[in-house]
């Protein structure tokens, strides 16, 4: 399989700097996702690994082979994209052998790799329908099917499941799950969609204007986030962040007229400017117990959990996750109380300055 790394890699177009100096190895068989907003750069460096678009400046190297200046087809990776492209006049079997007839395979080598690929995302009885006669998530296998026969290095995906209703992409990300552990091969996933993110990977990427943010393991990034913006992009709904100011020490703050500890180390030296706090970390309870207490705004309630947002004199809007049978309606008042174990303090630049007990 394959080995990527990317050694100080920039891209402009024209004046505009996209890619602004990022530094990443991804591991033989691993599953990276970039992930972040539109426009955060994610998808071209996507292209740029694939050689789709060229480097201003830096080098990629597969399995420590400098392959910057080769074009893609010399580069031995499969791109998987957002538009399934597929040759509407082909049938299933003819698309997903045209890599291999273009590559100059064999026949029997070419039906010999749709067959094994239809077989592992489950295409047989497709294999003579046209494109015109599959269902969205069907279309998408054939995509992905079409890149499995070349056998590539790595598997490059450019939100694949973006194109699909609710109830597709559900069911196509536990496909490509599947479809991973089956391959055992190197795959570098681009996606906008957090709840993607934490599913499928070992490893996420988040991006934000051209730069890596973060890199870490799902949990982890959950858990122990660098900065506002990866605690604010990971976690659905978003990590509630509050004013607050310093209070003595040791991550003690000041937030909506209570003082609070934060039961995470606090670095030296630091002063935190806002709190944050996901919304399961916050529990509903009697006011005469509660760190504070709002009328509910919103209430949305959808099955296994219940969500209340929460206006909190002082502090603004607060997001509470409760369970599905909890059944409060806007206007209701609810206690508030923090759990002091998953309190994060932020600086004044955005900066985590806190981290979890060893």
């Amino acid at each position: 399989m394959a080995e990527i790394k990317l050694s100080a890699i920039r891209k402009s177009f024209g004046a505009v700097e996209v890619i602004k100096g990022v530094d990443l190895e991804i591991e033989d068989k691993e599953f990276v996702v970039f992930v972040g907003p539109s426009g955060c750069g994610k998808s071209t460096m996507l292209r740029l690994i694939a050689g789709l678009e060229d480097v201003s400046s830096g080098t990629i190297a597969i399995d420590d082979r400098d392959v910057t200046a080769l074009a893609a087809p010399e580069r031995g990776l499969s791109m998987v994209f957002q538009s399934y492209a597929l040759y509407p006049h082909l049938s299933v079997r003819d698309n997903m052998a045209f890599p291999l007839s273009v590559a100059g395979a064999t026949k029997a080598e070419t039906a010999r790799a749709v067959d094994e690929a239809a077989a592992v995302l489950r295409l047989e009885p497709l294999l003579d329908r046209k494109p015109k006669d599959l269902s969205g998530g069907q279309r998408q296998r054939v995509a992905i099917g079409r890149a499995i026969v070349r056998a590539p290095a790595a598997f490059l995906f450019d939100e694949p499941l973006s194109n699909l209703d609710a109830a597709l992409r559900v069911q196509m990300r536990i496909e490509i799950a599947r479809l991973r552990s089956r391959l055992n091969a190197t795959m570098i996933y681009v996606t906008h969609d957090q709840v993607e993110a934490m599913t499928l990977a070992d490893r996420i990427v988040v991006f934000s204007a051209g730069q890596i943010e973060q890199i870490g393991a799902p949990l982890e990034l959950y858990r122990n986030p660098s900065n506002i913006f990866v605690a604010t992009f990971i976690g659905s709904p978003t990590m509630n962040i509050l004013p607050c100011k310093p209070q003595g020490g040791g991550g003690q703050v000041a937030v909506g007229g209570i003082t609070v500890t934060s039961e995470r180390h606090l670095a030296a030296g630091a002063v935190p400017t806002q709190l944050g706090i996901r919304p399961e970390d916050i529990a509903i309870a009697a006011e005469a117990e509660a760190d504070f207490a709002g009328p509910i705004v919103v209430a949305e309630h959808l099955g296994g959990d219940s969500f209340y947002y929460v206006d909190v004199p002082e502090i603004g809007e607060v997001t509470v996750r409760a369970p599905g049978d909890h059944t409060a309606k806007p206007g209701d008042r609810l206690g508030l109380k923090m759990r002091r174990d998953n309190i994060h303090l932020f600086d004044q630049g955005d900066h985590c300055v806190t981290s979890a007990p060893a």
